[in-house]
């Protein structure tokens, strides 16, 4: 069995532990799974398959994503069970306050506060944002070397980087950040579905196993099943959030969505599902698992 051990003083503290397992599970899953996400890219593309590079340099790119991982899932932890603890923190206070006889002026047990599954929406849902500081810049780099539109993601940053001379600074913040609406649009509804479906996963697993700890184990499989759920829900907003960011010139949303409707109809939004929820169903289980098994190594047992 599985359980918490203590863990030396300098990441007694929650914040320092989900930024090292965030940060770790991070990493683990953008490397393991790289060569489903390039051919992932590569379908969605509208350059088409074998003309983005086909089944060939499967791993280029991958500088970004060794750059990216860490600080974005960190992000991402780190804020998800900051907002977590909060509200929980509220929770609790609220049902003392209710056991003592007192009025509790506040949501009520209908609001966020009184609702776990809408306390973990909010969660990952502002994980999600926190994330995308760094998640975009790094997706817009590794996208464009996994189309051949560069030769490597130095290569990439480098072209996008060198924009500032002929059009200004303000030209390189909106290329390294092309895309962001929708992958917000994109990454809010897939955590939105998939985080409350594996928190009530892991809570149905913690009564079954009778001693309250949920093992890495347990969360890899429970993380795949959520995951392998949000990604198929979600596939349409990932194919406009590739499509965007590979773009040569800046469309909006609205615009693309019609141009992909009129060239290649409603099928193109549903490109490369299998490889992305085959992709996100065991990214899930390396990220989710490795995530609950370094916080438990830590001594958190989230």
């Amino acid at each position: 069995m599985q359980s918490p051990v203590h863990p030396p003083a300098w990441v007694e503290s929650p914040y320092i532990r989900s930024l090292l397992a965030g940060g770790l599970a991070g990493t683990s899953v953008d490397l393991s799974l790289y060569p489903i996400d390039t051919l992932k890219t590569r379908l969605q593309s509208s350059a088409g398959f074998a003309a983005s590079g086909g089944f060939k340099g499967v791993y280029r790119g991958v500088g970004s994503a060794v750059v990216g991982s860490a600080p974005g899932a960190a992000l991402f932890f780190v804020t998800y069970d900051g907002v977590k603890r909060f509200f929980a923190a509220r929770e609790q206070a609220r049902t003392l306050r209710t056991a003592d006889g007192r009025k509790y002026k506040g949501q009520g047990s209908g609001g966020v506060l009184g609702n776990e599954a809408l306390g973990h929406m909010l969660a990952a849902s502002l994980g999600e944002v926190a994330a995308c500081a760094v998640r975009v810049p790094t997706e817009v780099v590794k996208q464009r070397a996994q189309a051949l539109q560069h030769p490597s993601s130095l290569s990439a940053l480098t072209h996008i980087l060198s924009l500032r001379h002929t059009h200004g600074l303000a030209t390189v913040w909106a290329e390294l950040y092309r895309g962001w609406g929708i992958t917000i649009m994109r990454e809010v509804p897939f955590t939105v579905i998939q985080f409350p479906l594996w928190e009530a996963l892991r809570s149905w697993r913690r009564q079954q196993r009778g001693d309250g700890i949920v093992s890495g184990t347990d969360s890899a499989v429970l993380g795949a099943a959520s995951g392998a759920v949000a990604a198929g829900f979600t596939t349409p907003l990932d194919v406009l959030k590739t499509r965007m960011m590979l773009s040569r010139e800046k469309v909006g949303a609205g615009a693309l969505m019609a141009r992909i409707l009129r060239e290649n109809g409603p099928s193109a939004f549903f490109a490369g599902i299998g490889p992305r929820i085959f992709w996100i169903s065991a990214g899930g289980a390396i990220f989710l698992g490795s995530y609950q098994w370094a916080s438990n190594v830590l001594g958190g047992a989230a």
